[in-house]
């Protein structure tokens, strides 16, 4: 099991305070990729370890803790669909994995809450990420909560609590792991060995674990966003139509982001002249947001949101590609 996070040391403490008065329902929510999952998984194993260590982190060596590991903990259920459970190494052509939780998964929480823990302690469900239950899951989860069994924590996992039902949000403990600072997940990420950290960073949104994840598979999609970042630097320059060409591969939500935080980095430059995403190309932001005008900037924000509800299906990817590039050119050659 992965342990906690460098940027988590203060959000443990938070929930080591929590237990004084143990929550029955515990919602942790957040961004993707910013480690809540592997936090869960240290709070379930702390409460179900036999000999806690300091700060109440979880020893790694009683029985509890070897169960744990296995997978195998009588006290401790993971409840997500069966996509995340899948196993990797599936054969092409076998069905695809249900990406819902399903009712029959929470209605088994019944049995296991009416059954006596095996050490007398705690129970710990997990459920992850808590937005995917089915409308009946939801359903048959609020019917436990409205009476939460005894010593069982149910801790739903969540990247979009607002899509839960808000009578389910009513009866939890809201508990939110916030996206570590820039320093710190630049940090981490360069002792894992990825090389440019803080651009990896500004295209996932500053979750560290999503930068992780898109340095070790994805080296064709760093690539092509440095192409497109060193384009959008010389608008002058940029060809649009073999630009959209190269970067035909790349999902439209993905270049729609890009091109949204780089709009965002000229806007705040100019009117504030402050940048998030791009900091490392500071020098070229300043130099762009002094020609442009904010009132064509921001019209040409509004295009993106608009064809990013329109990129889920395109008739032309190339064709969309080629619209938004034209229009950003458009826009910075525009007199300011």
């Amino acid at each position: 099991m992965t342990e906690l996070y460098p940027w988590q040391n203060e959000l443990w403490a938070r929930w080591n305070a929590l237990r004084i008065r143990m929550p029955q329902a515990l919602l942790l929510k957040g961004a993707e990729g910013v480690g809540k999952f592997d936090f869960a998984m240290n709070v379930a194993q702390s409460l179900l370890c036999e000999h806690a260590q300091e700060g109440s982190v979880a020893c790694q060596n009683c029985p509890a803790c070897h169960w744990f590991s296995q997978q195998s903990h009588p006290d401790f259920r993971l409840i997500q669909s069966a996509a995340l459970s899948a196993n990797e190494d599936e054969k092409e052509g076998d069905k695809k994995p249900a990406k819902q939780i399903t009712v029959e998964q929470i209605r088994a929480l019944s049995d296991f809450a009416s059954l006596s823990a095996h050490q007398g302690n705690h129970r710990v469900v997990l459920i992850h990420p808590a937005e995917s239950m089915s409308n009946n899951a939801a359903n048959a989860l609020l019917k436990i909560l409205e009476e939460p069994p005894n010593k069982m924590l149910i801790i739903l996992i969540s990247h979009k609590p607002q899509w839960l039902l808000p009578t389910i949000r009513s009866r939890c403990l809201s508990f939110a792991a916030p996206l570590p600072k820039l320093e710190v997940s630049a940090s981490w990420l360069q002792k894992q060995n990825v090389s440019s950290p803080q651009a990896l960073l500004a295209q996932t949104g500053f979750a560290p674990l999503l930068a992780l994840r898109l340095a070790e598979e994805d080296a064709q999609s760093i690539e092509q966003y440095q192409q497109l970042v060193r384009a959008m630097m010389m608008p002058e320059k940029m060809d649009i139509y073999i630009l959209a060409e190269q970067l035909k591969n790349i999902e439209p939500t993905k270049l729609i982001n890009w091109l949204q935080q780089w709009c965002h980095d000229l806007a705040n430059a100019k009117l504030i002249g402050n940048i998030r995403y791009f900091a490392e190309y500071a020098d070229s932001i300043n130099a762009l947001s002094s020609k442009v005008n904010v009132h064509n900037l921001l019209n040409y924000q509004s295009k993106l949101i608009i064809a990013r509800r329109e990129a889920a299906h395109p008739l032309n990817l190339k064709l969309l590609y080629e619209s938004i590039l034209l229009a950003y050119q458009q826009t910075m050659l525009k007199a300011a």
